[in-house]
């Protein structure tokens, strides 16, 4: 065991009930989930994790997405606002919410996350062959901290 890993392991409940600002009692609640101790002891693997969901397709876009641009997210799915465009649409956001999910999911179980069958989702608009403006089509994937 690393250093990094043993300090984790000597601290990672009381970080959690500071950062979730649980008192005691919920701390027992939150300590007794065996799925807890579970994903937090594979935190020092995930931390170097991030998400990324990539504009594949756009067309007639009026939050201006283009082909190529991308959003990152950490491990647990927190939005990365600083390495993401300034505008973001929130119909789209809210498009790949499932496949941002399945891949924390995917994490926490171990499993490699870029094997999801349904990477794939679009914003609701149906563009303009169908009486809507524009449509947007993101695919998401993991890599290495270091990659992204």
């Amino acid at each position: 065991m690393s250093t990094k890993d043993a300090m984790w392991e000597t601290m990672k409940w009381q970080i959690m009930q500071n950062r979730l600002g649980y008192n005691n009692d919920e701390m027992k609640k939150f300590r007794a989930n065996p799925r807890n101790e579970d994903i937090l002891s594979r935190v020092p693997e995930l931390i170097n994790k991030t998400i990324i969901a990539e504009v594949v397709e756009s067309r007639g876009c009026n939050s201006q997405h283009k082909v190529g641009d991308m959003l990152y997210f950490d491990s647990a799915g927190n939005l990365l606002t600083a390495l993401c465009p300034k505008r973001i649409c929130v119909y789209a956001l809210n498009a790949i919410v499932p496949q941002i999910f399945t891949a924390t999911e995917f994490l926490y179980a171990g499993a490699d996350p870029n094997k999801m069958r349904f990477k794939r989702a679009a914003c609701f608009d149906v563009g303009i062959e169908c009486g809507g403006w524009g449509r947007v089509v993101i695919e998401v994937r993991v890599e290495d901290r270091k990659k992204a």
